[in-house]
């Protein structure tokens, strides 16, 4: 498979090792000094980016994907305040993106318990919980 890595931090690095270790091609690794590449042939003939960055660059990140015709498969976090922008171009445009802002199991079942719980509360008549 053919990766394009878009932030080269420490995510960045280890799904470069990791990647090369199972036989997978990096075309193009796109951080803060490069961004101009994101509209590079090499990027353009990724399979895939793997996007580990910033809330603050994560959503224009996510448009020169799609502008380039490259899936996105994303970690970042803080960027959920503009999920049903991408939600309805991933919909209406044809265009794909997997984000998991926590891959940590553990972090996921907290998370399911506080949704049980919430709803629980809710019916038993704690609206408000914390003043």
């Amino acid at each position: 498979m053919k990766i394009a890595i878009i932030g080269y931090g420490k995510m960045g690095h280890i799904i470069e090792q990791v990647a090369l270790q199972r036989g997978h091609t990096i075309v193009s690794i796109i951080d803060i000094h490069n961004q101009d590449d994101l509209l590079s042939d090499a990027f353009r003939s990724a399979d895939v980016a793997i996007e580990f960055t910033t809330p603050a660059t994560a959503y224009s990140n996510y448009q020169r994907c799609f502008e380039a015709g490259v899936p996105v498969v994303t970690g970042t976090t803080g960027w959920l305040n503009r999920l049903d922008e991408i939600k309805k171009q991933c919909e209406e445009g044809g265009k794909t993106l997997f984000y998991a802002s926590n891959f940590s199991i553990g972090v996921n079942i907290f998370f399911a318990v506080n949704r049980f719980l919430f709803v629980f509360f809710c019916l038993w008549g704690f609206h408000k919980i914390v003043n």
